[in-house]
C-alpha cells in the first residue's frame, strides 16, 4: 500500500478552496438540468452517472487508477477499515435529496446556512474523535471561535437572499424541512473522513472517489426507479453538452476532499471548501448572474469575513492562545 503524502497547510488550504469553487457551478448546472427535466431526482441521477463514467475511465486509463482499482476488494475483504465506509457516497446522495426537497421550501440562503452549520459542527466532532486519517485534533478555543465566525459570516453573506427564498410558512412550518439539510451537512464531514481513510488503504483518492460514485448512483437510481413507478418519466434529456458537467465537477471536490483530510483534518478541509463555495457563488453572480440576482455589499463583506474566520481556525496558534489549548491524549 502506497499512501498519498501529506501536504503542508499553505499548499493544502488553497486546494480546498479551489475544490469548493466547483460546488456552486455544479449546483447551477444541476439546477438547470433539474428544471429542464422537471425532475430533481432524475437530474441528480444523471449527474452522478456522468461522474461515475468519468471515474471509470480515469481508473482504467491511469496507472495509479488501475492500482487503486485493484486495491479496493482486498482492502474491503481484509477489513482494513470499517466496511460501512464503502457506502460513504450515499451521504452525497442524501445531500442531493436535501437540495431537491427543501430548497423550494427554505430558499437557497437558509439551506446554505443549515448545511454549513451542520458541516462545521461535525467537522469539530470528527476531528476530536479522530475518525479521519489525520488523527485526533484538539477542540481549542481558537478553532471554536473560527467555526462560530464562519457560520455567522456565511449567514451574513447569504442574508440578501433571505427575502427571496422560502414559502413564508413561519418558524414552526420550517422546523422539519430545516432538519434535513442540517443532517446532510452534518454527515458530510463523516463522508470526508471515511473517504480520507479509504484513500490511505487504496493508495489513491481515485479509487475512493470511484467507490463514492458507485454508492451514490445506486441510491439515486433506486430512488428514481421508485419515482418512475409512481409518477412516470421526466422530460427527455437535453442535447446541450454543458448540462452533463455537474458529475465531473463532483469528481473534483470529492477526490480532493479525500486527499486533503489527511493533511488538513476534516474541519479545515470543510472550512476551505465553504470559502471556495462562497467565492464561486460570488463570481457566478458577478460574471453569469441568474435572473433577478443582485450582488449586495453584505454578500461581499460576508465572504471576506468567512475567509478571515478560516484563517483564524487554520493558523498554528501558540498553545497558550485563549489559555485553553490542550493536546489530545
Amino acid at each position: 500500500m502506497t499512501s498519498p503524502s501529506r501536504l503542508p497547510v499553505l499548499a493544502g488550504l488553497p486546494l480546498a478552496v479551489g475544490s469548493g469553487l466547483a460546488i456552486p457551478v455544479q449546483g447551477r448546472i444541476n439546477g438547470a438540468l433539474g428544471a429542464r427535466l422537471n425532475d430533481g431526482i432524475a437530474a441528480a441521477a444523471v449527474s452522478f452517472s456522468t461522474g461515475l463514467l468519468v471515474m471509470i475511465v480515469i481508473s482504467l486509463v491511469l496507472p495509479r487508477g488501475r492500482a487503486g482499482l485493484a486495491a479496493i476488494i482486498p482492502a474491503v475483504r481484509n477489513r482494513a477499515f470499517p466496511r460501512i465506509y464503502v457506502v460513504a457516497g450515499a451521504i452525497g446522495a442524501l445531500f442531493v435529496f436535501a437540495q431537491s426537497f427543501t430548497v423550494g421550501i427554505l430558499g437557497v440562503a437558509l439551506f446554505t446556512v443549515a448545511t454549513v452549520t451542520g458541516q462545521t459542527v461535525s467537522g469539530l466532532l470528527v476531528d476530536r474523535l479522530g475518525i479521519g486519517p489525520a488523527g485526533k485534533k484538539s477542540v481549542t478555543g481558537i478553532r471554536i471561535i473560527g467555526c462560530i465566525l464562519t457560520i455567522a459570516a456565511v449567514a451574513w453573506a447569504v442574508s440578501p437572499r433571505f427575502s427571496s427564498g422560502g414559502s413564508g410558512d413561519g418558524a414552526a412550518g420550517l422546523l422539519l424541512p430545516l432538519l434535513l439539510p442540517v443532517a446532510a451537512g452534518f454527515l458530510m464531514s463523516f463522508q470526508q473522513a471515511m473517504n480520507g481513510t479509504a484513500t490511505l488503504h487504496y493508495g489513491t483518492p481515485i479509487a475512493a472517489t470511484l467507490v463514492n460514485f458507485v454508492a451514490g448512483c445506486t441510491v439515486l437510481w433506486v430512488a428514481l426507479a421508485v419515482k418512475l413507478a409512481v409518477a412516470g418519466p421526466a422530460n427527455p434529456l437535453p442535447g446541450e453538452w454543458w448540462y452533463y458537467l455537474g458529475g465531473p465537477m463532483g469528481c473534483v471536490f470529492i477526490g480532493l476532499g479525500a486527499l486533503l483530510v489527511r493533511s488538513l483534518g476534516v474541519l479545515v478541509t470543510g472550512l476551505g471548501m465553504i470559502a471556495g463555495q462562497l467565492l464561486g457563488s460570488l463570481a457566478l453572480d458577478l460574471a453569469l448572474p441568474a435572473p433577478g440576482t443582485v450582488v449586495a455589499p453584505a454578500t461581499v463583506l460576508g465572504t471576506l469575513l468567512t475567509l478571515g474566520a478560516i484563517v483564524l481556525a487554520t493558523l498554528p496558534w501558540p498553545r497558550g492562545a485563549l489559555r485553553r489549548q490542550r493536546p489530545v491524549r
